[in-house]
């Protein structure tokens, strides 16, 4: 397929030096609007000879800590402190971020599982195309910043994958080690049609975070991407300067199929243990009250293992099938 052929256009030159801000637009013919389009926003910071890096936020519509953090980094006019490229895009799922939803309105598809993509697919499957041919193809570095959305909440960390390859797996940490979050997380998912795992599979550096949640935002999550973003671009020898970190080291963390723990009933969650907790294995977490009657005792869950309270669901009425918290395991700091 020829770079023609896309229904998919920018209006940037990737190849061209200087600060560009435009559009990706998609056709998107509606009733409001026979010949209408998509607009997705994107900026190029492109600066000589070197590494490529592809920032993304909104991956999921209701997570505003990375478009904040790129809106404002889009300001920047400081091109001689930029060697190499570097392509943002702070609403990746444009049509989900204007709704303010997880999932686009106009395919209830998460962009987030449908990767790679579909040239001649539903909107959200023709973006996930586009990324998959177009702009991870350029790509060196990549960092998806996420959050909790509005139904998780987390404490911040930035997290990798474990890889079959050696090498690029010491890549990604060392990059989730500089964007230095309070926690640092390797991840082990077998969740099909990731953003995360097309672009490892391309063979990139990729990093992604979550930064908190409740599909808002607060200064110290905004202060963590925006801190974070640079220290991947300084790490990645695009941008000038020094790595910034907390005077308190990154805690790594490790996750496995005992640190989730489910619903399997619905009701009224009434929480025993607060985000960042450490619980014991056995200890009591949470109850679920049944919401129809009274005499009904309430249901109790208890930790599936020892570790740290990282992700909790955040709205007090819960369903079956809910992620109702994380338990993530302490590595010792060496």
């Amino acid at each position: 397929m020829s770079k023609l052929d896309h229904p998919i256009s920018s209006s940037i030159d990737f190849e061209q030096d200087g600060i560009q801000h435009g559009f990706l637009r998609l056709p998107y013919s509606r009733n409001d609007s026979a010949w209408g389009a998509i607009l997705i926003p994107i900026v190029q910071f492109k600066n000589g000879v070197g590494p490529t890096a592809l920032i993304t936020g909104a991956n999921h519509g209701d997570e505003y800590e990375g478009p904040i953090a790129l809106y404002n980094f889009a300001q920047r006019t400081d091109l001689e402190c930029f060697q190499g490229r570097v392509i943002l895009i702070p609403a990746m799922n444009y049509p989900a971020f204007q709704a303010g939803t997880r999932v686009s309105p106009l395919d209830q598809l998460n962009m987030n599982r449908i990767f790679p993509g579909k040239v001649d697919g539903s909107v959200t499957q023709v973006l996930a195309d586009y990324f998959s041919r177009r702009l991870l193809p350029m790509a060196d570095y990549v960092l998806d910043l996420h959050s909790g959305g509005k139904t998780l909440d987390f404490l911040p960390f930035a997290a990798c994958h474990a890889l079959s390859n050696p090498a690029q797996q010491a890549q990604c940490e060392a990059a989730m080690q500089a964007f230095a979050a309070p926690y640092h997380l390797r991840l082990l998912e077998d969740t099909r049609g990731m953003y995360d795992h097309q672009a490892e599979m391309m063979g990139k550096v990729f990093v992604s975070t979550e930064l908190g949640g409740g599909g808002t935002t607060h200064p110290r999550s905004i202060a963590l991407a925006k801190r974070g973003l640079d220290n991947f671009l300084i790490h990645a020898g695009i941008l000038q300067g020094a790595l910034q970190n907390d005077p308190q080291p990154s805690q790594g963390l490790d996750m496995n199929q005992q640190s989730y723990v489910f619903a399997e009933h619905q009701g009224l969650l009434e929480p025993c243990v607060s985000l960042g907790d450490e619980v014991e294995q056995g200890q009591l977490i949470a109850y679920i009250h049944t919401i129809e009657r009274t005499a009904v005792k309430p249901q109790a869950y208890y930790a599936r293992s020892s570790g740290l309270v990282l992700a909790r669901h955040l709205p007090s009425l819960i369903k079956m099938g809910d992620c109702l918290q994380v338990i993530a395991t302490l590595k010792p700091n060496l």
